[in-house]
């Protein structure tokens, strides 16, 4: 075997404050913060003199990490459009499974996430939605029906 499991996923933003308070609002735990730099750091990212303040979120269960990024040296890069839309090239969006959708939504609202389309339901077997939310991230959410 090669790949053991996906050890996290990386967002770069320009507000850690505000995306860590809408991780931990979807009910990710913070499970610490630092800042990162040095030679062995530019050797393994590619960036000279990088400096980055990092954040780690770990789902509840302790299996999924995602390290919230925000570069003080060199700046970050806009990617445009900030809010693609879900076609776009690239990584889009990240799933979570969630006991109450509905809840969850209202939640993320009051933290400013804006529902992309509407809450669907696929057969009888989930209910699903996109939110977008701090930086223009997507976040897809899935409550599977009993």
């Amino acid at each position: 075997m090669t790949v053991l499991r996906i050890d996290n996923v990386g967002i770069i933003v320009e507000d850690l404050p505000a995306t860590i308070a809408f991780f931990r609002e979807l009910g990710l735990e913070l499970e610490g913060q630092t800042q990162v730099e040095g030679e062995w750091a530019d050797r393994v990212v590619g960036l000279e003199g990088m400096v980055v303040d990092i954040a780690m979120m770990r789902t509840p269960d302790g299996q999924s990490r995602l390290e919230l990024s925000q570069f003080d040296r060199p700046a970050a890069i806009a990617v445009e459009p900030k809010n693609a839309p879900v076609n776009a090239l690239g990584i889009r969006r990240i799933m979570f499974a969630v006991d109450d959708i509905d809840d969850v939504v209202a939640r993320l609202k009051k933290r400013g996430a804006e529902l992309v389309g509407e809450i669907a339901q696929y057969e009888d077997i989930y209910r699903l939605c996109y939110m977008r939310g701090p930086e223009g991230i997507l976040v897809a959410l899935a409550e599977k029906l009993k």
